[in-house]
């Protein structure tokens, strides 16, 4: 049902979440992954808790891509195409900004967020496919990472400058703090010094929020001062340009430290990194979750409703899940494991069943998150097949359009499971999305994660995984730091990195395999009792804390209100 401006405040809306991407529907194709779903998990609990928040983004007319993966393995990029009139309601706001001297004029389209009291909350989509612009500024709106410096400097001039005047059109007159997710919209604190007459920086530093998500330097956006000039033109006034670059260039990342008055980072261990990376900055530390009833499996919300009543407002109460029978939690988990199973069966002609130990694996294909770990010695696995009652693997993720090293992961994944099949029963899930990620978090049996330490952020896949009671198996980084505990609520891969002597990556491979062979399928077939009792554990130790709404809640008291 379409809906009109007026039924929604703005004017009473005391925050916005600024996020170059935000994932609320499989539909609406304007995220990539982890830092979008975050963004959208954020305001889903934001809602849910009825605070007054604000979600802004672009609206990416092409969306980002689907994928396809041929019969060698690579993978190929199709333009994705989707009607905004059919999820998102055009506002008749327009407003303009100078980009190389030419005015751009942005159009803002709005999604209602309802939360599960009945909060309705905004998000904003910046759209600059408008006949008053220029062909290539129509474009600027149409990919999500797209393209080369240029275009991406203009998507973020759009996001964070074009942000807040949009923000500004609509009414948004007593906006307390902007919550810039990763420096794509750090822009915006140069527009906001520029509202002010006086005090510019510490005026505007009181109103910033900056969360860094990433040590790979690749997640840190740069942008060369002869281009930033270029396209910003006078917005770069003298007493801005001398505090903005860094060895000639634009740094996004230190743009959001300089100007934020709370700054953090997404796991107790990433608070560290981003400390060590970024000198002199004070940088706290709020971990990361997801929302727990979006990502929560039909058979498991009906269990929790019977057991756990009130936990989809409050997922605190899943700690209390040690009290449910251990045969309800068995059944939920089986009829999440048949979906998977009949999805992959129908799509693939496969013949996986619901009884075979399933390891899963989703992630975006980087190489430093190693998708092709488990497959470096396939002797050794075909081995542990054999020694088994069974073994299914299932895999999916997107590598980066102009990321030749990461499809090139995929592609060896691809070539090993050819090489495993006889044994193993296998498949790579295309097209890795919202809908796929609720399969595959619910339907196997351990979620397997094996990054090279410390690049690891946080991370959140294991996160729904342990909500659907799925054990995590992990190398210790980011997140499973904080929510490992052996034997329990899953298993560690490699030593502790407060060991004096740090696993190399061969050691770790055998960890894997070893700890794979000899003590986690024997439970999972021989122990069953044993193995739910660590799905349980899962849930109530891990599903209780790993949660947006305990991350938005810490948000809420360290840094929006305080």
């Amino acid at each position: 049902m379409k809906i009109t401006e007026s039924q929604i405040d703005f004017n009473n809306l005391l925050v916005a979440y600024f996020s170059m991407e935000i994932g609320i529907d499989s539909k609406l194709p304007t995220y990539s992954g982890g830092l979008g779903i975050l963004a959208g998990d954020t305001l889903r609990s934001a809602a849910d808790l009825e605070l007054p928040v604000i979600g802004i983004t672009l609206l990416y007319n092409k969306g980002y891509f689907r994928q396809i993966i041929n019969e060698h393995g690579d993978q190929i990029e199709e333009h994705v195409d989707w009607n905004p009139n059919n999820y998102l309601n055009p506002l008749p706001n327009k407003v303009s900004i100078k980009i190389e001297g030419r005015d751009v004029k942005i159009k803002a389209w709005l999604y209602r967020l309802n939360g599960i009291t009945g909060k309705v909350n905004p998000i904003i989509f910046l759209d600059t496919d408008l006949p008053e612009n220029s062909d290539y500024d129509k474009t600027i709106t149409h990919h999500l990472y797209g393209n080369d410096d240029h275009y991406r400097l203009a998507q973020e001039i759009i996001l964070g400058i074009g942000g807040v005047r949009v923000l500004e059109s609509l009414g948004c007159t007593n906006l307390k703090k902007y919550h810039m997710n990763e420096g794509h919209s750090a822009l915006l604190t140069l527009e906001l010094c520029r509202r002010e007459s006086k005090n510019k920086m510490q005026k505007a530093r009181e109103k910033c929020v900056f969360t860094t998500h990433t040590p790979v330097p690749a997640g840190h956006d740069q942008f060369e001062k002869h281009l930033v000039e270029n396209m910003l033109g006078d917005f770069i006034t003298p007493e801005i340009k001398g505090g903005i670059f860094i060895n000639n260039k634009l740094n996004m990342t230190y743009l959001g430290l300089r100007f934020s008055r709370f700054v953090n980072g997404v796991a107790k261990k990433h608070g560290e990194v981003s400390r060590s990376m970024f000198p002199g900055y004070h940088i706290e530390s709020i971990t990361n979750g997801i929302h727990s009833y979006f990502w929560t499996a039909e058979p498991f919300r009906k269990l929790f409703d019977k057991y756990l009543p009130g936990w989809e407002c409050d997922p605190f109460n899943l700690r209390y899940v040690l009290g449910v029978p251990k045969e309800e939690i068995w059944k939920a988990h089986l009829k999440s494991k048949k979906k998977l199973v009949s999805f992959v069966n129908k799509k693939y002609k496969l013949d996986m069943d619901s009884e075979t130990f399933t390891i899963g694996f989703a992630r975006r294909s980087a190489t430093y998150k190693r998708g092709d770990m488990l497959f470096s010695d396939i002797d050794r696995l075909l081995k542990i097949a054999e020694n088994s009652k069974g073994l299914q693997i299932i895999y999916a993720g997107k590598a980066h359009p102009k990321d030749w090293e990461g499809k090139q992961v995929i592609k060896r994944i691809i070539e090993a499971m050819r090489s495993v099949k006889h044994k193993i029963k296998v498949c790579y899930i295309e097209n890795y999305d919202i809908d796929i990620a609720k399969f595959l978090v619910s339907g196997v049996d351990i979620w397997l994660n094996n990054p090279l330490r410390p690049k690891e952020a946080s991370g959140t896949s294991g996160m729904k995984a342990a909500h659907n009671g799925i054990p995590h198996f992990s190398i210790l980084d980011g997140w499973w730091l904080e929510g490992h505990i052996e034997n329990v609520t899953g298993w560690s891969i490699g030593s502790h990195p407060s060991a004096s002597k740090h696993s190399t990556h061969e050691e770790e491979v055998e960890d894997l395999y070893s700890k794979l062979e000899y003590i986690i399928i024997p439970k999972f077939y021989n122990e069953r009792d044993s193995w739910i009792e660590i799905m349980r554990h899962s849930i109530a130790i891990n599903g209780s804390f790993f949660n947006t709404h305990r991350m938005v809640q810490q948000y809420v008291l360290n840094a929006y209100f305080k």
